[in-house]
C-alpha cells in the first residue's frame, strides 16, 4: 500500500520527497490498515463467547456506539453513533460485545445501510434474540467535503427484526426510549 500511496500523491502533482510527504506513504498505509481492520475481525472472534443465560425479557438498549467508517463510493469517512435493542430470549450478549460488532462492520468499506443490516443481522446471530433493532444516524464526508458540500445533512437508517418490525408498540417504545437524554 505504501508504493500505492506515494504513487497517488506524485499523480496528484506533488512532491514525493518533499521534507512534509517524505513519510506520508507509511502513514496513510498504516492508517487505511487500521481504518479497515474489520476485515480481519470474524463474529466469533468479536463474540468470545459472552452470550450468557438469563430470565431477562425486557428490552435490553445500548445508545450512542460511536462509529467511523469508510464510504466504498469515494473512500472518504462517514462518521456517527449508533443504536442497538434487542429483547432478549433466555440469553444476554456481553455489553462489550456490541459496540465491538459495531466496529468490526464500521472498519470496513462501507454504505450505511449495509452496515446497519450487518450490525442487525449478527445481534440476531449470536443472541437468538425475539427482534433485533438497530439505528445508525451519521454523516458523510463525501457529501460534506465535495459534491453537493452539504454540511449539516445527516443520513439515519434502521433495521427492524423480528418483534420490532412486527410490533409497533415494540418499535415505537425502542424510539421513544432512544429520544431519552438527549
Amino acid at each position: 500500500m505504501e508504493k500505492l500511496y506515494k504513487q497517488i500523491i506524485s499523480e496528484i502533482g506533488e512532491d514525493t520527497s518533499r521534507q512534509g510527504l517524505v513519510d506520508t506513504p507509511k502513514r496513510a498505509a498504516k492508517a487505511m490498515s487500521f481504518l479497515t481492520s474489520g476485515y480481519q475481525k470474524n463474529l466469533d472472534d468479536i463474540v468470545n463467547g459472552a452470550v450468557f443465560d438469563s430470565d431477562v425479557d425486557d428490552m435490553i438498549i445500548v445508545k450512542n456506539i460511536e462509529l467511523y467508517s469508510m464510504c466504498e463510493h469515494h473512500l472518504l469517512p462517514f462518521i456517527g453513533q449508533c443504536h442497538v435493542a434487542y429483547l432478549p430470549n433466555g440469553k444476554v450478549l456481553g455489553l462489550s460485545k456490541v459496540a465491538r460488532i459495531v466496529d468490526m462492520f464500521a472498519r470496513r468499506l462501507q454504505i450505511q445501510e449495509q452496515l446497519t443490516t450487518q450490525i442487525a443481522d449478527s445481534i440476531l446471530e449470536v443472541t437468538g434474540a425475539k427482534g433485533v433493532a438497530v439505528v445508525v444516524e451519521a454523516q458523510h464526508l463525501c457529501m460534506m467535503m465535495r459534491g453537493v458540500e452539504k454540511q449539516n445533512s445527516q443520513m439515519t437508517t434502521s433495521s427492524m427484526l423480528g418483534q420490532f418490525r412486527t410490533n409497533s408498540e415494540t418499535r415505537a417504545e425502542f424510539l421513544s426510549l432512544l429520544k431519552m437524554g438527549q
